[in-house]
């Protein structure tokens, strides 16, 4: 067959997502980290208000209504901020403008393999540097690869924990490259490393609207840096990479933050319920600041075991990677959702 294809994605792995269900299937869905919860009404309301005038004509290429939702809530300036269509469509903008062959992407392993797939796709070569059994930040071999892209998840997927921001603050310290800090679980965390980019000119973190604020659907993100850091980004963007629905909605969510924020202490309280009933069936867990929990069960059958809730109808997610084969990683959801996952596994284990 003709190779239509350049060599570096002929030989490339695509990203495969999370099972995702048609609409309507009835599973408990516990493997792509969802928030359990519905939108803000807010988000509904604008959305329902929706003036077709908004389909007809080209969005705001820059999202300047949701940039100043965003300035608002967080306290930071309209222009330090840009809009992306998710979170990994800002990923992707930083590896278009950063790396290349001879210009590497480093992150620590296990992480979000979608990190692995945007550099591939550059090209560029990807440095997985692997994290320890104590999941403690590899600082000095992330500085000596001194990628043009650094990677840090905090918190982390799928391991549930949290990078210290005086760990990221030595990284960015001494790194030449970006050091770009994936926040994409901030909304169930203790806190924040937001205020590492006022202090460095290389840091950028990336937020999405997908987790704490249940709109993964509307595929709405944004990035937080300086200006300068960002005037390449906004080089490499689609003119027009956010739809004008997702605008407003998303404006409106940002400025819910007092349903996002019960929402997120619901998760919190769940994910706490059900981490002790995992544990009294022999699980081991991981501490979690996500909203979800990495587990081992109690013999190591990771993917038989997820076969096994497949088959009941609990869908949980399995990675057939070094470092997780035995281990499975469950998505918070309604307490009884858990009670039925809870019933299938006493049955399983």
């Amino acid at each position: 067959m003709t190779a239509f294809f350049r060599p570096n994605v002929e030989e490339m792995t695509g990203y495969i997502p999370g099972e995702q269900p048609k609409p309507g299937t009835p599973v408990i869905k516990l493997n792509t980290n969802e928030n359990p919860y519905p939108p803000s009404s807010q988000a509904i309301a604008a959305l329902r208000s929706l003036d077709s005038e908004w389909l007809r004509r080209y969005p705001d290429p820059y999202a300047n209504e949701f940039r100043q939702a965003i300035s608002e809530v967080l306290g930071v300036p309209a222009n330090w901020i840009i809009v992306s269509n998710g979170s990994d469509d800002l990923l992707n903008l930083v590896i278009r403008a950063c790396a290349e062959l001879g210009r590497n992407v480093v992150y620590p392993m296990p992480t979000y393999v979608l990190y692995r797939t945007l550099t591939q796709m550059q090209p560029a070569e990807p440095i997985e540097i692997p994290y320890g059994a104590d999941y403690r930040l590899p600082i000095e071999e992330l500085v000596a690869a001194q990628g043009a892209v650094t990677f840090i998840a905090t918190p982390n997927s799928p391991s549930g924990h949290v990078v210290p921001i005086a760990d990221l603050r030595q990284l960015a310290t001494r790194l030449s490259g970006v050091l770009v800090i994936d926040e994409a679980y901030v909304d169930f965390a203790d806190e924040t490393v937001l205020p590492l980019v006022n202090e460095f000119e290389n840091v950028i973190i990336a937020r999405t609207l997908s987790k704490g604020y249940s709109l993964a659907g509307l595929r709405l993100g944004f990035g937080i840096a300086n200006p300068g850091l960002l005037s390449g980004l906004f080089k490499v963007k689609d003119s027009y990479n956010i739809d004008a629905i997702a605008c407003l909605v998303g404006a409106a969510a940002m400025r819910d933050q007092v349903y996002k924020n019960e929402c997120a202490a619901r998760v919190k309280a769940s994910r706490g319920l059900l981490a002790a009933e995992l544990k009294q069936l022999g699980f081991w867990v991981w501490n979690s600041q996500t909203n979800f929990l990495l587990v081992r069960p109690p013999d190591g059958n990771a993917e038989p075991l997820c076969l096994a809730l497949k088959e009941r109808g609990i869908l949980v997610r399995y990675f057939k990677q070094p470092g997780l084969e035995d281990k499975l990683r469950i998505t918070v959801g309604t307490d009884e959702q858990h009670q039925i996952l809870v019933e299938a596994l006493m049955r399983l284990v």
